[in-house]
């Protein structure tokens, strides 16, 4: 047997130590022998000969995809991860498209600013927005109307004793004086059709829709806290906190009649009433506490019942009240201080089952329109007034539909307060929070300027990507379309622009130049500067990006693992039994499969490479010369770098 000589190992360790544990954070140095590599802090001298060559190469690093993408074109194209979309109908309101928590990503968008989606395959620019000619100052309020066969809205101020009805143009079709009208209530001007009625702080006055001052008549005494609907064929009133069913002839005022319900908090504020179904629905709130209450119509004189209790049809959360409710397309629309949800209403009991908010944020849902199956919604765009559209024919969830923001006044500041449609035309007009008139959209005129920011491409994984080409598809004769990067703190690079001069065509995206986890990608639409009517269609786009971690390496070598050995300069190593102790311990690496350090200790810099062991192949072997000496062989080990 061979015995082990005092000149083996390290000066002040004995060789047991020198075999060490295979570990994450093992570092072999060399002392008095020199030793070719290390693994996991175990030492070994190569075995190279060119039957047993020493490889590096490039692990593979992409797996093989297919196309199961319902776009076309996501089919995977050797070197490029791929990401298009050829419609933005679903609306805006996502910011990733490979959401985790189940969120509807397909044909939606981050954010937009004058840019109508609702067209499948295309998107353009909206109808520009100005303030109604000669109506650029009051805090109004409108409700669309027709005077005879000419399209007019009835703006009138709160507060005040103006009422007008107007023209898209801006011309006064009717101001209306009925004799003693005092400072009209908000929310207190509606019609029949025909008819106007209008309250103010002691009274109800109904009159002619065309008519300025003849056959106006004062009709109910009321109080200072008053809103009106016609509803079902009927006007209903909220007064203080009771809710009435105004019936009585006109021509002289008349006292209240019994009230249907009264609150019983004194200070309970009716805010809108609305109708589905067989019911009437009275929406109100006294501080955080808000509900709709249900009035179901008798079958046998089809009037309101009188209520001793309230019946309750929804309560909304703690913190949350409703503001306006109005009905459409078998939906109630609810307007609260949060925002906007829309609910459905039980056939067989009248009972609201309200979804989640599609539109989050203060003073959203004032006030409804209705056209189609879409409703504009009234609120604030970049602190601008303006609307939001929702799409009632897309549903994204249960109660969730689509919406995107519209058109809005970009010369005032402040939010929408009231929306409607001038007559039966499709000209929209809404008003806003500060003194400034009505603001009419355009039938021609196109905006100057508008973007659409799709959501962040990210492919899936939190690796690092190079995003490095675009394509944006669709018809740029008239006007022009810019395509932007938008990296993740919101840096942006402009890439390239389409027109009549420069058709759609593939570019590449050299900025950002590093690499991004994920970035999203804007189109900013311009109109024709000859034709104001015409501009770009956007019909959508393909990205195009490369993966760009860091390629792992997989190292193969062969390395001696003999009891006995000697290194170049002739010091002897080893005792019995070392060379299966090394072999033990490399395999309880392997199986373990941890992350371990590799070193190169034949370069000038002594290579350092974290890495796993990938496998391993003992071959026994006589040992070569004199040099090596008892059980042993030569070890393949294959490593791949992490």
């Amino acid at each position: 047997m061979v015995g082990r000589d005092i000149t083996e190992g390290r000066a002040v360790r004995a060789i047991a130590v020198d075999l060490g544990i295979v570990s994450s954070s093992s570092i072999w140095e060399n002392t008095d022998i020199f030793y070719d590599t290390a693994v996991g802090g175990l030492p070994f001298f190569y075995a190279i000969n060119d039957n047993r060559p020493y490889i590096r190469q490039t692990a593979p690093f992409r797996k093989e995809q297919f196309d199961n993408s319902k776009e076309p074109g996501e089919q995977s194209i050797t070197g490029w991860w791929l990401r298009s979309q050829s419609s933005f109908h679903n609306g805006t309101g996502i910011n990733f498209y490979d959401p985790s928590a189940g969120e509807t990503a397909e044909y939606r968008f981050t954010d937009s600013r004058n840019v109508d989606i609702w067209t499948k395959g295309q998107a353009t620019l909206l109808k520009e927005t100005a303030n109604m000619t000669g109506v650029t100052s009051g805090i109004y309020k409108l409700i669309s109307s027709m005077s005879g066969s000419t399209n007019v809205v009835v703006g009138y101020i709160p507060g005040s004793t103006t009422i007008k009805s107007f023209q898209a143009d801006g011309t006064v079709v009717t101001t209306y004086t009925p004799a003693s009208l005092g400072n009209i209530l908000d929310g207190a001007v509606v019609t029949d059709g025909t008819r106007l009625f209008v309250a103010d702080s002691d009274h109800v006055y109904v009159g002619p829709l065309n008519a300025a001052s003849s056959g106006w008549t004062e009709y109910y005494a009321t109080g200072s806290r008053a809103i009106l609907a016609w509803v079902k064929q009927r006007l209903v009133g909220g007064v203080t906190n009771s809710i009435y069913e105004l019936t009585g002839a006109t021509g002289s005022p008349i006292a209240l009649p019994t009230p249907v319900y009264t609150h019983p908090n004194t200070d309970w504020i009716w805010t809108s009433i609305s109708e589905s179904g067989s019911a009437i629905y009275a929406a109100g709130y006294a501080g955080n506490n808000g509900a709709i209450y249900k009035f179901t119509l008798t079958a046998a004189t089809g009037s309101m019942p009188v209520l001793t209790s309230g019946i309750i049809a929804a309560k909304l959360p703690d913190g949350e009240y409703p503001v306006k409710i109005e009905n459409y397309l078998a939906y109630l629309l609810i307007g609260t201080n949060k925002g906007v949800r829309a609910a459905v209403v039980s056939p067989e009991d009248g009972s609201i089952a309200y979804g989640p908010l599609i539109i989050e944020g203060d003073n959203i849902g004032l006030d409804f329109a209705f056209r189609g199956t879409y409703v504009w919604v009234t609120g604030s765009i970049d602190g601008y007034p303006g609307l939001y559209r929702i799409d009632l024919s897309a549903e994204i969830e249960p109660l969730r539909f689509a919406f995107a923001t519209d058109t809005y006044l970009s010369s005032a500041s402040g939010y929408a307060t009231s929306v409607d449609f001038i007559g039966n035309s499709n000209q929209i007009a809404f008003t806003t929070s500060g003194s400034n008139g009505i603001a009419v959209q355009s039938t021609s005129t196109l905006a100057t300027d508008g973007f659409l920011k799709t959501g962040f491409i990210r492919y899936g994984t939190l690796e690092p990507k190079n995003f490095r080409r675009i394509i944006g598809r669709g018809v740029f004769t008239y006007g022009s379309m810019t395509v932007s990067t938008i990296t993740e703190d919101g840096t942006s690079f402009d890439h390239i622009s389409y027109d009549s001069s420069v058709p759609s065509q593939e570019v590449s995206t050299t900025q950002p130049e590093e690499a991004q986890e994920f970035v999203a990608f804007k189109f900013t639409l311009f109109r024709d500067g000859t034709t104001s009517s015409l501009g770009p269609t956007f019909k959508g786009y393909q990205a195009k990006a490369t993966i760009a971690t860091p390629r792992q390496r997989v190292l193969k070598f062969p390395v001696f693992c003999f009891d006995i050995e000697t290194d170049r300069f002739n010091v002897v190593t080893g005792y019995e039994g070392r060379a299966l102790d090394r072999l033990y311990a490399l395999e309880a690496a392997e199986a373990g499969g941890d992350v371990i350090l590799w070193q190169d200790l034949t370069t000038t810099t002594s290579e350092v490479r974290q890495v796993t062991i990938e496998q391993l192949s003992f071959t026994r072997l006589t040992p070569p010369d004199k040099r090596f000496n008892g059980f042993g062989g030569v070890i393949e080990i294959t490593l791949r770098t992490v």
